[in-house]
C-alpha cells in the first residue's frame, strides 16, 4: 500500500473546510480489513476534523472535510437537502448515447452489502448521465447523482446495461489494450488490464459557505485513470 502525506493529496483548504483528492484503494473511514484511511491521515494534522461525506474505497476524487462543528452542520444540511452538486466521471462499457439521461430507479442494500434495484421496497435514487466521448468498446460518461445512495452510480449504469469498466461487483469487465489495439504483441507475460480498479472518479464538488459563497472543487484524474483515458484516446 502506498503511503501518503496530506500535502500529496490536498486540493483546497480555508479556515472552515479541507478537500483532498482521495486515492483509490483508501477508505474514507477505518474499515475492518485495512486501517489505511483518509480520515486518520488528516487527523494527524487536524484532530477535530470531520468527514462531510464518503467515497467508495476504490473510487478516487474529491472528498470534503469540515474543520469545525458549525461548518460540519451547515454542509451536512446541504447534503441532506440535495444542494451539493456532485459530478463523477466513469468509463462505461459499450457505446452510450446519454444526453442528460435521467435514471430514477429505487435501490435497496442487501445484507451482504451489495445494492440492487427494487421498485417495491427500494429508496428513491436519481442520477443524470451525459456521454462525453465514445470509444471503440467503451465511453467516458459524466454522472451527476441527485440522491446519495450507496453504490448509486454503479448500480444505475448496470441498470442501463453499461456497467463501469472493471466494476466486477456490478458486471463490469476488465478492459485490455489487446481488445482494440491493432497488432498488439502480448509477449510472454500475462496481459494486465488498462486499469486495475473500477473506472470511477469523483471529479467535482460544489457547495456553499456563509463567508465564501459557492465553492467549486475539481480533482484531476489520478495516474491510473489518466493513463486509461490516454490509451483510449490513442487507440480506442
Amino acid at each position: 500500500m502506498i503511503k501518503y502525506v496530506l500535502n500529496d493529496i490536498l486540493l483546497f483548504e480555508n479556515d472552515d473546510v479541507l478537500a483532498v483528492n482521495k486515492p483509490s484503494g483508501f477508505s474514507t473511514l477505518e474499515d475492518r480489513i485495512d486501517d489505511s484511511n483518509v480520515l486518520s491521515l488528516i487527523k494527524k494534522s487536524y484532530p477535530q476534523i470531520q468527514n462531510c461525506h464518503r467515497l467508495d474505497k476504490y473510487t478516487s476524487g474529491v472528498l470534503l472535510f469540515a474543520k469545525n462543528p458549525e461548518t460540519y452542520r451547515a454542509i451536512s444540511m446541504q447534503f441532506q437537502n440535495r444542494e451539493v452538486k456532485k459530478i463523477y466521471h466513469a468509463v462505461a462499457q459499450g457505446h452510450t448515447d446519454f444526453d442528460n439521461t435521467e435514471v430514477n430507479v429505487p435501490l435497496v442494500i442487501k445484507p451482504a452489502g451489495n445494492v440492487y434495484f427494487d421498485f417495491k421496497h427500494g429508496k428513491e435514487s436519481k442520477t443524470f448521465f451525459k456521454t462525453m466521448r465514445n470509444y471503440k468498446l467503451c465511453s467516458l460518461v459524466e454522472c451527476v447523482p441527485v440522491t446519495g445512495r450507496k453504490h448509486q452510480i454503479r448500480v444505475h449504469l448496470k441498470y442501463l446495461k453499461h456497467p463501469i469498466v472493471a466494476d466486477v461487483a456490478y458486471d463490469g469487465a476488465p478492459l485490455f489494450l489487446s481488445s482494440f489495439k491493432k497488432k498488439y504483441k502480448k509477449g510472454n507475460e500475462e496481459e494486465r488490464p488498462l486499469i486495475g480498479r473500477m473506472a470511477l472518479h469523483a471529479y467535482m464538488l460544489e457547495f456553499s459557505l456563509p463567508e465564501n459563497g459557492k465553492i467549486s472543487i475539481t480533482a484531476p484524474y489520478p495516474k491510473d485513470f489518466r493513463l486509461l483515458v490516454r490509451q483510449l484516446e490513442k487507440y480506442g
